[in-house]
């Protein structure tokens, strides 16, 4: 018999990019729509699947903020990470950034199961800006990294169905406004991480839940699921069927580095057969994730081989890594899809993650089926069903429930400003009122009394609340300014846009602190048609900005100087620019404005010359096509690889 299960504290040191302050504008903006299913496509799906396409999607990120004060500058820094592992596997667990996993070592042979990011970047991968490459990481809320991607979650010791030690992970998530837990074991003498993970909804009303587990892991592997079809999603053509493991341009994508182009592969797992996903290397070893029933999707994401593909993966860890491909398993068949939480349920499940070896004639072999069969066999023999269905029912049996024993990490106060509002009563995770902080006090105020309470000394105003009981608790508080600012982003989240803008201009009217509610009327009117009026309200913002509000400064900035450019008022963007932080115009993001003022100005060879001296956008999102565009603006010459980030040939 091996050593019963642990769990400790330790401290991980990588090269690592501070994640810097959250943008202190309120994330207004609608989120971009994905493409259109093509009817036939939707002619080859379920009924179930077409009701869940795109269901309930979120127009803004209220009442997140957007993370995006990180850089590309990263120095050895030591993050703190939980380490649980019994004589068999070691996990490496970063608390503080969301309860990734970062490694998942197999001891008796020293392989590391999963892809394991020498640094820590943050890019802007996650609904609200900041996510990192690596490991495996929990996703909820919308489709899409999380927004909980590089924050703490509460994070405590539990007993283990088997009497070992149990991590428990566990947080509010603000964008369904939903409680979640993610708990991780290691049965004696076990080979496979247990991963028990609970969704709950305390409300009265449905509400839509999304979630999906990834893994990356090597991309030198051969992903393998038990599926025919998949449904392919690109930047290009969207969703649609396709034969596994190859397409029919010839390509093999069960295959990551020969796939192409970047691009997701959803697999079509027949109903009644055992849910799994493996990635092995050439001598038929590696990973494989299975789980129970209910975590009914499985997902592969390569890179691809086209060279936008391969720049991204140099953008999220370092030159000399070997690149990475994702497997997935989540709620539905596709991550355009949502489930229906009814109110008072829950959602669980549980997944497992550990080592298999298969003959690697077998699965390498261009027999698809007997490639399958051949994994599918192995892990009936190490790791049958019928276990994976009786540590799930021995989990939910109690230990799902139990209270924690040891804290060892905080998370936000949000779940703890919900616990005392609603009352809810959610066992074995707590949320209690020792966890709320700055951020909560004006909204615990509010709750309390029936006043939000000013913004004091600050001009910047705190986190917004945005659910239907707060919103009726602001339109019943005295009608200040500040009262006024927070009711129209509720109202605005709730899509009654016009009285948005109502409460704002009653706001504005009084307000000494300005800046706020002109940016939000400025964002109304660009999202309304309006955009030289937008342009001149987020000038007005920005000339009302108290001189020592500084992290206000960089992002109000850029976001005037874009809204100028877009109307072509370049003398007023040229004014602009002269007044930013020196600090400010020296960043990656501005350096690009730069150039493209230049342009507009007439300037083609100056702008060019930025592109010759070097910038980088520490927050290019996924799909961005803006510097190749503004490159071929420029000149004819093939773009420069460091600025190739298009995933679309």
């Amino acid at each position: 018999m091996g050593d019963m299960t642990t769990v400790r504290r330790a401290v991980l040191t990588l090269p690592a990019a501070p994640l810097g302050p959250d943008n202190p504008l309120p994330a207004l903006r609608t989120l971009a729509t994905p493409h259109d299913v093509d009817a036939r496509a939707t002619a080859d799906m379920s009924r179930e699947m077409v009701r869940q396409l795109d269901g309930a999607p979120l127009r803004t990120l209220l009442p997140t903020r957007i993370r995006d004060g990180y850089g590309r500058e990263r120095v050895p820094t030591g993050l703190d990470t939980l380490v649980i592992e019994n004589d068999r596997l070691r996990a490496t667990v970063l608390p503080g950034l969301g309860g990734r996993v970062h490694s998942l070592l197999h001891k008796p042979t020293g392989r590391e199961l999963v892809h394991r990011n020498p640094v820590f970047q943050p890019a802007a991968f996650a609904l609200n800006g900041a996510w990192f490459a690596g490991g495996i990481e929990w996703n909820i809320g919308a489709p899409g990294h999380t927004t909980l991607a590089c924050a703490p979650l509460h994070a405590a010791i539990v007993p283990a169905p088997d009497g070992g030690e149990m991590l428990r992970l566990w947080e509010w998530e603000r964008l369904r406004d939903l409680p979640f837990q993610v708990d991780l074991w290691l049965p004696e003498d076990s080979d496979f991480l247990h991963v028990g993970i609970r969704v709950r909804n305390p409300h009265e009303r449905a509400v839509p839940v999304y979630w999906w587990s990834n893994t990356a892991v090597p991309e030198d592997r051969r992903v393998l699921a038990p599926a025919d079809t998949a449904w392919r999603q690109d930047t290009e053509l969207g969703l649609r069927r396709v034969p596994v493991p190859r397409a029919e341009d010839g390509t093999d994508h069960t295959r990551p580095p020969h796939s192409g182009l970047p691009a997701d592969h959803f697999y079509d797992l027949p109903d009644g057969r055992r849910r799994w996903i493996a990635a092995l290397d050439d001598s038929g070893t590696g990973l494989v994730q299975t789980s129970t029933d209910l975590l009914r999707g499985r997902k592969l994401f390569v890179w691809g081989s086209a060279p936008g593909g391969r720049r991204w993966q140099r953008w999220l860890t370092e030159p000399g890594t070997p690149g990475y491909a994702e497997i997935q398993a989540g709620l539905a068949r596709t991550q355009r899809e949502n489930v229906t939480l009814d109110g008072g349920e829950e959602l669980s499940w549980l997944e497992v993650y550990g080592p298999l070896a298969a003959d690697p004639a077998a699965v390498h072999g261009e027999n698809w089926p007997d490639a399958r069969s051949e994994v599918e066999r192995r892990l009936d023999e190490v790791l049958p069903r019928a276990a994976v269905d009786g540590a799930y029912e021995a989990w939910r049996g109690g230990p799902a429930d139990a209270a924690p024993v040891t804290v060892l990490s905080t998370g936000s106060g949000w779940g703890a400003l919900e616990a005392l509002r609603a009352g809810h009563d959610l066992p074995g995770t707590p949320f209690p009122a020792s966890t709320l902080d700055e951020e909560q006090k004006p909204w615990l105020e509010l709750l309390r009394t029936g006043v939000l309470p000013p913004w004091g000394r600050s001009a910047v105003p705190g986190p917004s609340l945005v659910a239907d009981a707060w919103r009726d608790m602001l339109e019943t508080a005295p009608a200040e300014p500040w009262t006024e600012y927070h009711l129209g982003l509720a109202q605005w989240h709730a899509g009654d846009l016009a009285q948005a803008v109502r409460s704002w201009e009653r706001g504005l009217g009084r307000a000494t602190v300005r800046w706020p509610l002109l940016y939000c009327l400025a964002v109304a009117d660009q999202e309304g048609g309006h955009p030289v009026r937008a342009a001149e309200r987020f000038a007005e913002a920005f000339d009302s900005l108290p001189e020592d509000e500084e992290t206000v400064t960089a992002p109000l900035g850029r976001e005037v100087l874009a809204a100028h450019l877009a109307v072509g008022d370049v003398t007023r963007a040229r004014a602009l620019w002269h007044r930013l932080p020196e600090r400010a115009r020296e960043r990656g993001a501005f350096r690009f404005l730069e150039a493209r003022l230049l342009l507009a100005e007439g300037r083609p060879d100056e702008a060019r010359t930025v592109f010759d001296e070097g910038f980088e956008v520490a927050d290019l999102r996924e799909g961005a096509e803006e510097l190749g565009e503004l490159w071929s603006a420029l000149t004819d010459a093939p773009l420069p690889e460091r600025y190739d980030f298009r995933m679309c040939p």
